[in-house]
Order: structure tokens, then C-alpha cells, then sequence
């Protein structure tokens, strides 16, 4: 009689997990050609389990052609081929813990931490119930009409920018987002990334065929005289709070990046304004796009940083010449966010919960900031460090008094259980970014449990 332990099945079905074992043994040898199964009522007996689950797993092994049923007489193994492995049964996958870090200053969050479960609940029942069969239709590739009249309100009131639903098109992430406009803008065009910069948007462009030159990043942005002479066509810049350094592009700069834009055929400037509705200091800064009167600006944002990662929902506003060139050349794409979301999102925005929730989360980061920051200059890191940056952004700089490379610190932090993220290692090329900055990612951090590991990354600095 076939014995398997189904206990050890993990989160499999009992179905499928018999299924798996069956199949094992036909593979590995063990159960012969010719060879007749248990009856589905003694084998359910035997293992405890119901007979449809049996039923089941035969069916599926019937299927896919491990097995054959005689009528009245039961299932018997196929003839195919056996794996010479000696291979065990199959058992439950456990998913490898992460490692857990004394003290992560990489860290992960931003959006999480506030997430309002109870209303987006709320809304995406009322949309279950009112929207019904409607969500199971394909939707529009650029995204629903209610999403995009939904985004374009709300950048008209938060970001000064002026833009009609049609030249939103909605996206799952802004890499899905840049290789829309690699693809429409073209690959045979030169784009300029910023270095140190978000490598994400550089890969992108680089795995559809472009080329792309990098531009150094100083205290105020990217210099535009060394952007006339990179010899690039499209600027992929985030002049609001450039990652990572945090360097805020003024506008007499901004001024001659759209001068470089309309000075030559076929030049644009993407706007990445990752983490824009997060400045402590002041108002919020304008988006370039608000200052464009030459069209040339696409603006990028992403709904990951406010609401949650996992959401995946970005989006563009696209210059209205684009339109046309945008619709003949990526129209017969799917819409790449599921409707559920994308109704529930907009609602999320016309009923006001979304500036509700950021105002919130602003005051939630402004004191975790701060907390942080308080821990970092109340341990023995004191006097050999210097915060910078932490005016905006769910993330700032902390420059380290040592001699010894950003690499040795690294390992050295590894082996200790300290997570460090360097500026250098955002860097494109050699020498782009200063030695001895962290790039610190505060929200998910602990202010309270922080202590014992800002010691030990203290003495990690002597040589």
C-alpha cells in the first residue's frame, strides 16, 4: 500500500502534495509500469483522507499521462521514461528567513508603516459591490478614465502641474514606465542618467537597446554644460530630491535644462518625482513640468513611496504632442494594473483620503526622522559624523569621520550584523560619488532599538 507522510505537505493541497508523490515514484522507479494502484477508497482509508482527494490526484496523474484507468478494474502506471536520480519524494518548501540585522540602516518602508487598511477595506468592497462583472472586462491600456481624472486633480492641487486625464497613462512601476518610453521615445536616442543615480532607470534603457552616458550629480544637480557636451537626448533627472544624494536642482538651473531641451530636435526631459510629497522644510518645491513651456518634459511619479511598494501603481504625463505617436505605437498594450485596483485608487483620491494620508505621514516621517536622528547624535557616533540632507525625502546622508574604505566598512558591518548602504555604491563610475556617506533609509528603523548596534558601527570606524 502507498504510504506518505501528508503532514509534511506544507501549504500544499492534500490533492496536490499526493499528486507529487504519486508522480515521484512513477519517475524515480518505484512504482513499475504495468503496476496496479490502490483502489481510491483503500488508499483514502488508509492515508486518512477523504476519497475526492484521492479522486483527485489520480485524475490529474491520468491527465498528464502517468497513469490509466480500466473500467472496473482500476488505475495502473504508464510507461515513460525514469529519472535515474534516487530522487526523495517531494517535500514542503520552506522559505529562507531573511537575516535579521542588529542594526539595518538599508532598511525597507516607506508607505507601509501608515498604510490606511480600514479605508482602502471600505473602498474596495463598495467597489466589488457596485462595480460587479464591470471589473472582470479589459480596461483601457493607458488606464481607467475614473484613475486618470483622479491623478490629474490631484497634481493640479498638490503639484501645480496642469494636465488633462488623456495625457495620463497609468502603469504597475516605473520601470514598466520607462520601457514605455524607451520604446516610444526610441532606442536609437542617447539618454543621460544621473551618477550617482537610481541604477533601475539605467538598466531599463540599457536592456532595450539604448545607450546611455552619465551625468555627475553636484551639491545642486546635473551641471547643464556637461549635459551639452554628454552628446544625450533624453535627461532622466529628479531635480525635487535627486537619489541618493538628496541635491536640489535651483531654477536658475532648471531654467537651462529646458533651454538644452528645446535647443535640439527631439530632446525631452523625464522628471522622476520619486518622494516629492515629502519635504519637512518649507513649501514643497514646484515640479519642473510646471515651468516647461515648451513641452518637453514627461513627468514620472509612483503611488510605492506614499501608499505601499507592493501597490505598484506609477504613472506619466505625457506632452501632448506625444499623444498621437504614444496611442499608434503602444495603444495594443494590455493594461498592465488589475481594475479592482485601479477603482479602488481613484476613489482613494476623489474622496480626499489621499491628502488626508499624507499629511499624516508627513508629521509620522518628520518625527521618525528626527527620532533617528537624535539616537544617531545621543550614541558614540557623536562628533564623528555629520547629517545631511534630511530636509526631504524618506532618506538623508550621514558623512563618517574614518580613514578606511566604504568596502572594508561594509564587510566589517556585515560580520558585526550592521547593514551600511554607501553613496559609492550608487555610483556609476569610479570616483562620481564621495567616500564615507551612508545613505540612510529611516523609515523602517526602530529610534528605540537602535542603540547597541550604533555602538558597534562606531568602533567599526577605527582602522
Amino acid at each position: 500500500m502507498l504510504t506518505y507522510d501528508l503532514e509534511q505537505r506544507g501549504k500544499l493541497a492534500r490533492y496536490d502534495y499526493l499528486y507529487r508523490c504519486i508522480k515521484e515514484d512513477i519517475l524515480s522507479g518505484r512504482l513499475e509500469k504495468g503496476e496496479k494502484l490502490p483502489s481510491k477508497r483503500a488508499l483514502a482509508a488508509h492515508l486518512h483522507i477523504g476519497v475526492v482527494t484521492v479522486e483527485n490526484a489520480y485524475a490529474q496523474l491520468e491527465a498528464e499521462g502517468y497513469l490509466y484507468a480500466r473500467e472496473k478494474r482500476g488505475y495502473f502506471v504508464c510507461p515513460v521514461g525514469i529519472r535515474q536520480s534516487g530522487a526523495e519524494p517531494p517535500r514542503s518548501v520552506e522559505r529562507r528567513e531573511e537575516r535579521k540585522w542588529l542594526l539595518d540602516l538599508v532598511g525597507s518602508g516607506g508607505g507601509t508603516e501608515g498604510f490606511p487598511f480600514s479605508v482602502w477595506a471600505r473602498l474596495t468592497r463598495q467597489v466589488l459591490a457596485q462595480k460587479g462583472k464591470e471589473l472582470l472586462r479589459a480596461v483601457p491600456h493607458n488606464g481607467i478614465p475614473e484613475l486618470r481624472q483622479a491623478i490629474s486633480q490631484h497634481l493640479y492641487r498638490c503639484r501645480g502641474i496642469s494636465a488633462d486625464p488623456e495625457q495620463v497613462v497609468v502603469g504597475a512601476g516605473t520601470e514598466y514606465l520607462y520601457n514605455l518610453l524607451v520604446q516610444l521615445l526610441g532606442r536609437e536616442r542617447i539618454y543621460g542618467v544621473e551618477d550617482p543615480g537610481y541604477a533601475k532607470a539605467e538598466r531599463v534603457y540599457a536592456l532595450n537597446g539604448a545607450r546611455c552616458v552619465f551625468l555627475p550629480v553636484d551639491s545642486r544637480g546635473v551641471s547643464p554644460e556637461l549635459l551639452e557636451e554628454s552628446g544625450c537626448q533624453v535627461l532622466h533627472v529628479s531635480p525635487n530630491h535627486q537619489f541618493p544624494t538628496g541635491a536640489v536642482t535651483p531654477i536658475a538651473r532648471r531654467q537651462e535644462m529646458l533651454r538644452w531641451a528645446e535647443g535640439g530636435e527631439g530632446r525631452y526631459i523625464i522628471e522622476d518625482d520619486y518622494d516629492s510629497e515629502f519635504r519637512f522644510t518649507g513649501r514643497q518645491i514646484p515640479a519642473l513640468q510646471t515651468i516647461d513651456s515648451g513641452d518637453r518634459v514627461i513627468y514620472v511619479n509612483t503611488f510605492s513611496r506614499t501608499l505601499a511598494p507592493s501597490l505598484r501603481v506609477s504613472y506619466l504625463v505625457l506632452p501632448r504632442h506625444l499623444l498621437e505617436a504614444y496611442r499608434e505605437r503602444l495603444g495594443f498594450y494590455a493594461s498592465t494594473v488589475p481594475a479592482i485596483e485601479q477603482h479602488t485608487l481613484a476613489r482613494f483620491l476623489e474622496e480626499g483620503y489621499f491628502e488626508r494620508h499624507l499629511n499624516r505621514m508627513r508629521v509620522f516621517y518628520r518625527e521618525r526622522r528626527n527620532q533617528v536622528i537624535a539616537a544617531i547624535q545621543g550614541s558614540s557616533l557623536a562628533g564623528r559624523c555629520r547629517v545631511l540632507g534630511a530636509e526631504a525625502g524618506l532618506h538623508f546622508l550621514l558623512e563618517l569621520d574614518t580613514p578606511l574604505e566604504d568596502r572594508v566598512l561594509t564587510c566589517r558591518g556585515e560580520r558585526a550584523g550592521v547593514r551600511l548602504s554607501f553613496l559609492t555604491q550608487y555610483q556609476c563610475r569610479p570616483g562620481s560619488a564621495g567616500e564615507h556617506t551612508l545613505v540612510i533609509s529611516y523609515p523602517g528603523l526602530d529610534p528605540a532599538g537602535m542603540r547597541e548596534g550604533l555602538e558597534v558601527l562606531a568602533k567599526l570606524l577605527d582602522p
